[in-house]
């Protein structure tokens, strides 16, 4: 989140702020207001404003007004609210955060779901009415409360809290790309137990369940659980750049790739017999794991259900379609006799 916010703060937020918080709103007396030519600054707001005069009310760090002439004189539109004050990287935290998540929700659940989805599978009994609807306001009501409970994670990383690191001779090139490994098993070890913790019956009734209301999930349904459901499963991959070194661009490909990978298994897929499927524990894992509840629990590998005895086998005989395909058979063998 430190690189997204030094990178929008040079893009547009610095900006954004200037004009939302300016320096001006501050001036003590009309002479001052003069001296700095305020009304040059922010036109459309203008020094006596109801916006202007709201905003002088708000706290601030210390503003010599010595230093405020030197700092107009260089640029016109200043913030009262720099880079490094706290109030306004949250508010910045927030704001981006919540975009965010919403891009890449729609953008790459709508992808699967276009491409990837097995459409026929909204014929399965399991299938709610309406469901893609349900799991997309599913989805935005859990946003708000995952971010709110993510931000102190994402203000300590801003404020330089966390291990991420810039320059790749710091560690080296071989630590760079032994991090990959490393990020993985470490955030998938400890969401294999975070995951089967929520299904310790009371926790699971009270937090995880309405992630299971999706028996036939679609790429929507990636996202669909209680707040304090998601943000528990997102606390490995915040702890992970506390405890060990990243490369600050690795961290964000890394974590970026992670939600992709969620919205992926969450297409209702069963294809199976492939090279990989003892060792990743890819869509029809996670299918199983909809559909019989206490398998599979893993997020990108197998191993650690195989150690604990929570793996199942994707099988061609699991495969929920079959259930479709047995409906469409009845259905049709049902017409074929009405119409003799």
């Amino acid at each position: 989140m430190d690189l997204i916010l030094e990178v929008c703060d040079q893009l547009f937020l610095d900006r954004v702020w200037a004009s939302l918080v300016p320096v001006s709103a501050f001036a003590s007396s009309a002479q001052t207001f003069q001296t700095l030519n305020s009304s040059t600054i922010l036109p459309a707001l203008g020094s006596s404003s109801t916006w202007t005069h709201f905003v002088s009310k708000l706290p601030h760090p210390p503003l010599p007004l010595e230093e405020m002439q030197t700092v107009y004189a260089s640029a016109p539109l200043v913030s009262a609210w720099p880079r490094d004050y706290v109030p306004r990287q949250i508010l910045s935290i927030l704001t981006l955060t919540y975009i965010g998540i919403h891009v890449l929700y729609f953008l790459f659940a709508w992808l699967s779901y276009r491409f990837i989805f097995n459409h026929e599978m909204m014929k399965h009994p399991r299938f709610l009415k309406n469901q893609v609807k349900l799991e997309i306001r599913a989805s935005m009501k859990a946003f708000p409360g995952m971010i709110l409970l993510t931000l102190p994670w994402f203000q300590g990383e801003v404020m330089g809290y966390s291990r991420l690191y810039d320059d790749v001779e710091e560690y080296g090139w071989g630590f760079l790309i032994a991090s990959v490994p490393l990020y993985l098993l470490f955030t998938d070890y400890l969401i294999y137990w975070i995951h089967r913790g929520l299904h310790a019956p009371f926790v699971y009734k009270h937090v995880h369940k309405p992630h299971h209301k999706w028996l036939i999930p679609t790429p929507f349904a990636s996202h669909a659980f209680h707040p304090l459901d998601g943000y528990l499963q997102s606390i490995p991959y915040h702890l992970y750049i506390y405890l060990f070194p990243l490369h600050r661009i690795l961290h964000l490909v890394l974590f970026v790739l992670v939600n992709i990978w969620s919205i992926f298994i969450h297409d209702s897929d069963m294809i199976t017999g492939h090279a990989l499927e003892k060792i990743i524990n890819g869509p029809a894992h996670h299918t199983l794991h909809h559909l019989y509840f206490t398998v599979n629990y893993g997020q990108y590998f197998t191993w650690a259900d195989r150690w604990s005895g929570s793996y199942r086998q994707p099988e061609s005989s699991l495969d929920p379609l079959l259930e479709v395909k047995a409906l469409n058979a009845a259905k049709e063998k049902e017409a074929l006799g009405k119409a003799q």
